[in-house]
């Protein structure tokens, strides 16, 4: 059944009688009611509610280790080839192993992010060289002075040397032609060319051999990575 509204007149008759007053219910809006009367019903989740599913957080490419940034740092400073011997010393490594499973990370590093650089393993050791489609670029700053660089003459005779060593001035005269006494003094005063001996013959004369200088500067990483050579023909041969 409905209950009644009350008047004014009975809600006052309530109110002067105690017994009444005890049966009164006086009604309160949700929002004014104490906070910790308030209760709620957590709600079963459906076997069709998606769960949030993790995320996998996949390293930057730049990212580095201590380690690897200071052998990065070993080579971005060196002037020569290391070893992984002495890149172990020099960035605080543990053995010359450690640093050489560091350099094909760094190397991966460089391949995956683009860098202008790269690892390289030229004259026996490591270095940090410049990829080659930069290369135009960079001899804009490091162009070469005309008096500095090698003439035909001597490129000849250091590819004669660098096939053949090692090998004496007269098998290199006989080659060539003509005198190559001048040209292997050039060859030795710019750390080219090394003397690697003397030979048993009459007169025990010198033998010429290139060095490490001279990989550096070709970028080989030892004498075996030179291109084959290319033997002449007998009529060629026959005609020099």
């Amino acid at each position: 059944m409905r209950r009644k509204s009350l008047t004014a007149n009975r809600l006052a008759d309530r109110l002067a009688c105690p017994r009444a007053l005890c049966r009164l219910r006086i009604w309160m809006p949700p929002h004014t009611r104490a906070p910790g009367r308030l209760r709620y019903r957590r709600r079963p989740l459906s076997s069709h509610t998606e769960r949030p599913q993790a995320v996998a957080v996949v390293p930057s490419l730049h990212d580095r280790s201590e380690e690897v940034s200071r052998l990065e740092a070993a080579l971005y400073v060196a002037r020569e080839p290391l070893t992984p011997r002495r890149l172990a010393k020099l960035a605080r490594l543990t053995d010359g192993t450690r640093a050489r499973s560091l350099l094909k990370e760094l190397k991966r590093l460089h391949e995956a992010s683009g860098s202008a650089f790269r690892v390289e393993q030229i004259a026996g050791g490591f270095q940090l060289l410049t990829r080659a489609p930069f290369g135009p670029w960079v001899r804009r700053f490091m162009e070469t002075p005309v008096e500095n660089r090698l003439s035909t003459a001597a490129l000849e005779t250091l590819a004669i040397v660098a096939y053949r060593q090692p090998v004496t001035r007269a098998e290199i005269e006989s080659i060539r032609g003509v005198g190559s006494e001048e040209m292997l003094r050039q060859l030795l005063d710019r750390d080219l060319l090394a003397i690697g001996g003397r030979t048993e013959e009459i007169g025990r004369p010198n033998v010429y051999a290139t060095t490490k200088r001279f990989l550096r500067v070709f970028g080989l990483s030892k004498i075996e990575d030179l291109p084959p050579s290319v033997a002449p023909a007998d009529g060629a041969a026959a005609s020099s």
